[in-house]
Order: C-alpha cells, then structure tokens, then sequence
C-alpha cells in the first residue's frame, strides 16, 4: 500500500507539472500601422451618411445587383461544380483529419497489446521411450502503455498550430468563393462584350460593303476613280478579317466559363440566342469604411492564421532542447501447458528520461530556422494587407473613370454616326469626295468598339471593386465543403467518422 500511495502521489505531481510551461511565444496579430489611419474616400464613392437612407447591397451576394437571372443561375451552377472550390473544401478536411493527429497527441503516444502462442513438441532418440512425442504449449498477452508528459508545451503547441492551420484552410476555401464569383462574373460579361463587337463589326461590314458596292457600279460606268474602289475594298476586308480574331476570342471565353462551371470546352446552351447588350450600371456606393472591409477579407484572415500556425511551432522547436519526461506501464500474463508450472502475470510501472544533449546544433538551429519562417509569414501578412488596400484603390478609381470615359465615348459614337450621314450625303450630293465617307466610316467603326469595349471594362471594374473589398462568399456548411456524391465515395473508402459533416467549429482567434 504505501508503495501504490507513493506511485500515486508521483503520477499525481507529474500530471500537475505537465502544463505549467508554455515555451514560444503566444500569438499575437501582427499590426499594420497605416490601416487606422486609411481614411480615402476612393474618389467619391464611400458615402457613410447614405447607410441609413439607401439600401445597402449585400456584399456576399453581390451579383445580384446586375439583376441578371442567368448570372445568377451561373454563380450558383459554378459553386456546385467548380473543382478548385471542392479542391479547396477538400483542404478543409484534411486540415481537420491533421488537428485530430495533433490532438491525438494528448493521450498515451505508446498503446501496444501484444499476444503470442506456441507449442514445442520433442521426440526423444534414446531409451525406452524413444520415438514417443511429447508436446508443450506456452501462451502469454502483454500490454504496454507510454506516455510523455507535455512539460514544455511541445504537444500543446502543436495543437495550437494544427488549429490555426485548420482555421486558415477556411479562409482560404472563403476567399476561393470571393475569387470564383467575381471569376465568373467577369468571364461572363465579356463574353456578352465580345458577342457586341462582333455584332459591331459584321454591321460596320455590312456598311462598308454597301458602299463598296456604290463605287463599284461608279466605277463600272467611269463616274469614280479606280482608288476610290480600292480604298473602299480594303476597308470592308480589313473590317472583315477582324471577326474571325473577335470570333477566336469569343470561343477561348466560353471555354473559360465552361471550365469555371466545372463543364466540357463550349458545353454553355445557356448563352444560346442572340446577343444580349450590357447592362447599364448605376454608380457603386460604398456605405462602410474601406479600411474595415478589407481586415474583413478572407485572405487577410488566412494570413493572421499562418502567422498563428508558424507562431506555436516555434514552441514545438524550443521544446525539443528540454528533456522529455515520460511514464511508462507494463503489464503481462504468461503460462504453459505443464501441471507442474503455475501462470503468472508481471506489471511494471515508472518514469523514462530523455535528453539530446549532444546535437550538435540541429535542435537550436532548427528554432531559428522556425521564427525565420515565422518572420516571412508575418512580412507575408503585411504584404497581403498592403496588396488588398492596393486592388481597392485600383479598382475604384478603375470604376469612376470609365464610367467618365463612357460618357465621353458615347458622345463620341453620337458624333461619329452624324458625321457619317453628313458625309454620305454630301458626297452623293457631288459637294465631297469618297474619301470624307471613308474616314467617317472608319471613325464609326472604332468608336462603336471603343464604346463597348468601355462598358465592358466599367463592368469589370465594378466586379474587381466587389471582389476586392471581400465580397462573394457565404458561411460554409457541412454540404459546402464537400458535396454529397463526393463525400459518399469517401466514406465508403475509409471511416471518416463525423469529420464530413459535422459543422464546423467557431473560430477563436
């Protein structure tokens, strides 16, 4: 008894030891000094006193401000199908398979039961009973159980970076929404942009060819000169060969939003039917600080999360200088098929040490080499910071000048319509020569493109103002890290427990 009160009273201290040192530093989110100071106004489109008054867009959806069913059904459809979604909702459970092997850690690391048999049969050669087998049959079961005690917080620590990284590998699957969306979207209206050029471009054809067809017969009957039939010609064939290019460019997009959709090259019969014109946009207005919506960004939060991952490993490193303390049980059971032997059964029990006195520096150096790393995560978080407050600014100046320069175009293609009539009734008049109807044609041709060629970059600019203050993705959900299908044939392959779908823990950071 005071043997067994004297193991008790040492597992009971070593278990209160355990916990009490936390070696490497705790995590603390590193600051960027200039973001509370980040005041702009991105050129007159954040306006806080129209929160109250106007609605405000939801930024997880918003798409829907295009008030296009068809892009809509498209978003929905690609985050359905897309694969780097499900790659990235797959890292979500993986990243939750490597926390519960971190966490597995608090328990015994050494369970091992062993068990064996055997049977050993002789025959004597010599004396009256030769020739005679006799047998023996020999049993016995062990288990073995070793457990290091966290002293230093190496196993703690590990936890707490496995957690982190699990943290991280949402944010990521989040900002894979956020890029997906405005992906799509983008895709999406240039290919309606190029479907207008083309349009363009085969009516400008169709102009120029009447007009081809004028000097011709002018030409035929010695009215015109033959350079005013070929100036004539090569404008048609040069605007002609420019639709094979626009219809090359039209192809490789629907490809790129089939491959979105997770779809076969040009499998899109949604976008069969004649073209569609571009909608026109009202002005973005922004009724929140730019500065919280971006540390609201799921990048930015995936970057705090590396650095709180790379941060607890430098513990796991430091720990490694200690000794590691272990307990250690045994406990065995052994007979034989011999009346004259009894069975008997051993236990052991006690405490291990260990130490790498002599490493000659890996250990030390490894510790290093960890906030190293630690150090490049934390640039890397700042870096993202910086690169966020970067596409915002662009992409809202990007929004308020080319919604100027449509205004601007739009006139322009007015002018240019009018001076085409102007100089086509002139020349049939005799007041003009040819040449003022081709320049008129030409100058129509380039500003009808440049017109919608600008809407599509306005567009455009709107999407990556969206994307780039954090907006597109929702809360994810059991279902939305893994479709159904898919975890099916996953857990028929291996026992995945609830890990599929449970939900997902809160963050804590």
């Amino acid at each position: 008894m005071r043997v067994f009160g004297r193991g008790t009273l040492v597992i009971t201290l070593l278990l209160s030891l355990q916990a009490c040192t936390m070696l490497g530093p705790d995590y603390v989110e590193p600051e960027v000094g200039w973001v509370n100071n980040w005041e702009t106004t991105l050129y007159g489109q954040v306006e806080q006193s129209a929160a109250e008054t106007s609605p405000q867009q939801d930024l997880g959806f918003w798409w829907q401000a295009f008030n296009d069913p068809l892009l809509n059904n498209l978003i929905a459809t690609a985050r359905e199908e897309n694969p780097n979604l499900r790659i990235a909702g797959l890292a979500i459970a993986q990243s939750r398979a490597a926390l519960g092997i971190a966490a597995g850690s608090r328990y015994p690391q050494l369970q091992q039961a062993s068990g064996e048999f055997a049977r050993v049969d002789t025959w004597p050669t010599e004396g009256d009973n030769s020739g005679d087998r006799s047998g023996l049959r020999s049993y016995g079961a062990g288990l073995d159980v070793g457990w290091e005690l966290d002293f230093w917080g190496r196993f703690a620590r590990g936890i707490e970076s496995a957690d982190a990284a699990f943290f991280a590998s949402v944010t990521n699957q989040q900002n894979a929404q956020i890029l997906l969306s405005a992906q799509v979207a983008q895709t999406y209206f240039t290919y309606r942009t190029v479907t207008q050029q083309i349009a363009i471009a085969k009516m400008n054809a169709s102009l120029q060819k009447r007009s081809l067809e004028i000097t011709q017969r002018l030409f035929t009957n010695g009215q015109s000169a033959e350079l005013d039939l070929q100036q004539a010609r090569t404008q048609y064939l040069a605007t002609l060969s420019s639709i094979p290019t626009l219809e090359i460019n039209l192809q490789q997009v629907r490809n790129a939003l089939s491959a979105l959709l997770g779809r076969a090259p040009g499998d899109l019969p949604e976008l069969a039917g004649e073209p569609v014109p571009l909608p026109e946009m009202d002005p973005v207005l922004i009724t929140e600080l730019p500065a919280r919506l971006l540390m609201r960004r799921p990048d930015i939060q995936s970057a705090a999360w590396q650095v709180a991952a790379q941060s607890a490993q430098i513990g796991v490193a430091r720990a490694n200088l200690y000794p590691a303390i272990s307990l250690f049980g045994t406990l065995g059971w052994a007979g034989n098929s011999n009346a004259n032997s009894i069975n008997s059964v051993s236990s052991g029990f006690g405490p291990s040490f260990t130490w790498n006195l002599f490493n000659y520096g890996r250990l030390e150096n490894n510790v290093r080499l960890q906030d190293a790393l630690l150090q490049q995560t934390i640039e890397n978080y700042q870096n993202t910071v910086l690169q966020a407050a970067r596409e915002i600014d662009d992409a809202a100046i990007s929004v308020v000048k080319t919604r100027e320069q449509i205004a601007i175009l739009a006139q322009a293609q007015e002018a240019a319509e009018r001076a085409l009539t102007l100089s086509t009734s002139r020349f049939q008049e005799g007041y003009s020569d040819f040449n003022r109807v081709l320049d008129a044609q030409r100058a129509l041709a380039a500003q009808s493109n440049n017109y919608i060629a600008s809407k599509g970059a306005h567009i455009n600019a709107v999407i990556a103002l969206y994307k780039a203050m954090g907006g597109g993705w929702q809360p994810l959900d059991a279902g939305a890290i893994v479709p159904e299908a898919t975890r099916s044939v996953m857990e028929e392959r291996t026992d995945w427990g609830d890990l599929l779908r449970a939900p997902l823990p809160a963050a804590t950071q």
